[in-house]
C-alpha cells in the first residue's frame, strides 16, 4: 500500500490528501520534516534559557493576557491549562475522516520548522492517525481566528491524555487509548499548547474534503445531466464547442465537451427533434456546470496554499533570531471562497432538481411522473418533492459566513473570519448535493426506460445498467426510501 509523507520539502494536495484518508493509507513523518522541527526547536529552548523577554504564548497568557507574564517553572504547566481551558466543543462531532485530515494537516503545518515543538509531539499526531486513534472533535466552537482554538483543543488533548477517542471504532478516554497503545502522555513544553490549538486545521481540514470530493460530484454531475438529456429528449445544439468559444470560459468549453462525449453515439441525441429548443436547466448545463467548475478550480488552489502553509502563532525564524507575532491563525483567506464554493455546489444542485422536474412533468412523450399508470400509481412525485425541499435548504445554507464577525477575548481579537461556520455549512451542502444527484439519477435512469426501444450511448447505457444492479426500475408504487438510500450509496461510490 502506499504512503503519505508529512514533508515540509514537498508540497501536499487536497486530493491526494484526501485520497489516503478515505482508503486508509498510512503516514509517515521525512526526515526533512524532523531535521526542520529539531534545529527550531532546539532554538525556542535556549531562547527560553537565555532571555527574559516576554514572547507571546511562549511565557506569556493567551488573547486578553497577553501582556501577562508567566515564570519559566509555570511554562509547561501554561501550555497544559491552554488545552484543557480551550476545550469548549459543543454540537454534532465532526465526522472521523474530517478530524484525520485534521491529524495529518496539523502534522503538516508543525513541519516546516516555525513553531518550535518537540519532534515527538509531531510524530505523536502521525501515530494517532496511524493507529486509528481518533480524537472526538466537536463541529461548534471555532470562530476562525485565533485559530481553530476548541476543534483543536479536542484534537490535542488526548496527547495529554485528556478527551476522548474512537480507537479503532472503540469510543474511550484519552487516559485509556494511550494505556491500549502502550503510550505515556506528552509532556508539553514551552509554546506546544499554543502551536497545537493556534492553526486553521478544522476549516482546512473540511475544505480538503470539499474541494476533493466536490470535485468528484461536479464530474458526477456532468454524467447524469448528459443521462437527464438523452431522456428528456434534449438537442445538442447547446454544446456546440462554437458557442463557447465565442464566450470561453474554462468550465463551459469544459462541459462541452464532457456532455458531448457521453451522448456520442446515442440514438436519441442524434435523432431528429420536433422541438426548436430546451428549457435553460438542459440548455444552459455549460454555463451553469462550467461557473461551478471554475469556481471549484479557484477554491482548490486556495485550499492547495493553506494546507502547505504554517498557521499558527507566533512564528519562530532560527536563522533570522526572531520570533515574531502576526496573525497566520485568521481563517479569512478560506472562509470567503468557501462561501463561494457553497453557492457553486448549491446550484449545482439546484439545475439538477429544475431537470428532474422536467423529466417528471409529463413533457416529450414521457408519462406524468413516469408511472405507466398515473392516478392509480404516484410514480416519482414526491421525488420531486424531497428534492425540492433539499435544493432549498441548500440556498439557506448558501448565506455567507465570511461577512459576520464577534468581538471576542476582550476586544483583542475584535475580527475573526466564522470560517469554521463556512466550513461545516457548506460541507452540508456537499451532503445534500449527493442526494440531489441520486435522485435525479434515479429519475433520469427511470425516463430512459419510456424511450425504448431507442438507446442512448454506450458510456450511458453502461452506466445505467451498473445503476440498475443496485436500483430496480420502478413499475408500482414502492417504499421510495428504500431505493433512495441505495441511489445515495451509489453515488457515495462513483469515482466519475
Amino acid at each position: 500500500m502506499s504512503m503519505i509523507s508529512i514533508d515540509c520539502t514537498k508540497e501536499l494536495k487536497p486530493s491526494r490528501l484526501y485520497t489516503a484518508v478515505r482508503n486508509g493509507e498510512k503516514a509517515e513523518l521525512a526526515e526533512s520534516s524532523k531535521e526542520a522541527i529539531l534545529k527550531v526547536y532546539n532554538y525556542l529552548q535556549d531562547k527560553i534559557n537565555k532571555s527574559e523577554s516576554a514572547h507571546y504564548g511562549i511565557n506569556t497568557g493567551f488573547g486578553s493576557l497577553c501582556n501577562t507574564v508567566v515564570s519559566k517553572d509555570k511554562l509547561a504547566e501554561l501550555q497544559y491549562n491552554l488545552l484543557t481551558s480551550h476545550a469548549c466543543g459543543a454540537g454534532d462531532e465532526a465526522p472521523k475522516e474530517i478530524v484525520r485530515l485534521m491529524l495529518l494537516l496539523k502534522a503538516q503545518s508543525l513541519s516546516y520548522g516555525y513553531s518550535g515543538v518537540q519532534l515527538a509531539t509531531v510524530e505523536r499526531l502521525i501515530h494517532f492517525y496511524n493507529e486509528d486513534c481518533i480524537p472526538v472533535v466537536y463541529e461548534l466552537g471555532s470562530l476562525g481566528a485565533s485559530g481553530d482554538l476548541a476543534p483543536l483543543a479536542h484534537l490535542a488533548l488526548p496527547l495529554i491524555g485528556k478527551g476522548e477517542v474512537s480507537l479503532k471504532g472503540q469510543r474511550m478516554s484519552g487516559s485509556e487509548a494511550l494505556e491500549n497503545l502502550g503510550l505515556e502522555p506528552l509532556k508539553l513544553g514551552a509554546k506546544e499548547g499554543l502551536a497545537l490549538i493556534n492553526g486553521t486545521q478544522f476549516i482546512s481540514a473540511y475544505a480538503t474534503a470539499l474541494v476533493a470530493r466536490g470535485e468528484e460530484l461536479v464530474h458526477a454531475g456532468d454524467l447524469i445531466a448528459a443521462l437527464s438529456c438523452d431522456a428528456f429528449d434534449a438537442r445538442l445544439d447547446a454544446f456546440d464547442m462554437k458557442i463557447g468559444q465565442v464566450r470561453p470560459h474554462a468550465g463551459h468549453l469544459e462541459t462541452s465537451l464532457v456532455i458531448q462525449k457521453y451522448r456520442k453515439g446515442s440514438s436519441i441525441a442524434e435523432g431528429e427533434k420536433v422541438h426548436v429548443q430546451d428549457p435553460y436547466s438542459f440548455r444552459c448545463i455549460p454555463q451553469v456546470h462550467g461557473a461551478s467548475k471554475d469556481a471549484l478550480r479557484h477554491v482548490t488552489q486556495v485550499v492547495n496554499t493553506e494546507i502547505n502553509a504554517v498557521t499558527d502563532n507566533p512564528n519562530i525564524f532560527a536563522d533570522e533570531d526572531e520570533i515574531i507575532s502576526g496573525g497566520n491563525f485568521h481563517g479569512q483567506p478560506l472562509a470567503l471562497p468557501i462561501d463561494y464554493l457553497c453557492m457553486a455546489l448549491s446550484e449545482l444542485g439546484n439545475i439538477s432538481e429544475r431537470r428532474l422536474y422536467l423529466l417528471v412533468s409529463g413533457q416529450r412523450n414521457l408519462p406524468a411522473f413516469l408511472t405507466p399508470n398515473p392516478g392509480l400509481h404516484s410514480g416519482f412525485m414526491i421525488i420531486q418533492y424531497l428534492s425540492a425541499g433539499i435544493v432549498s435548504q441548500n440556498k439557506q445554507y448558501c448565506a455567507p459566513a465570511s461577512v459576520d464577525s464577534i468581538v471576542s477575548s476582550n476586544g483583542q481579537e475584535d475580527h475573526v473570519s466564522m470560517g469554521a461556520n463556512a466550513a461545516t455549512k457548506c460541507y452540508k451542502v456537499l451532503l445534500n448535493l449527493e442526494r440531489i444527484l441520486a435522485l435525479e439519477l434515479m429519475t433520469a435512469a427511470q425516463a430512459l426506460h419510456f424511450r425504448r426501444p431507442t438507446k442512448s450511448s454506450e458510456i450511458l447505457e453502461g452506466f445505467v445498467a451498473d445503476f440498475r444492479k443496485q436500483v430496480p426500475q420502478v413499475e408500482e408504487d414502492v417504499e421510495m426510501h428504500l431505493l433512495i438510500r441505495k441511489a445515495e450509496s451509489f453515488i457515495q461510490s462513483l469515482q466519475v
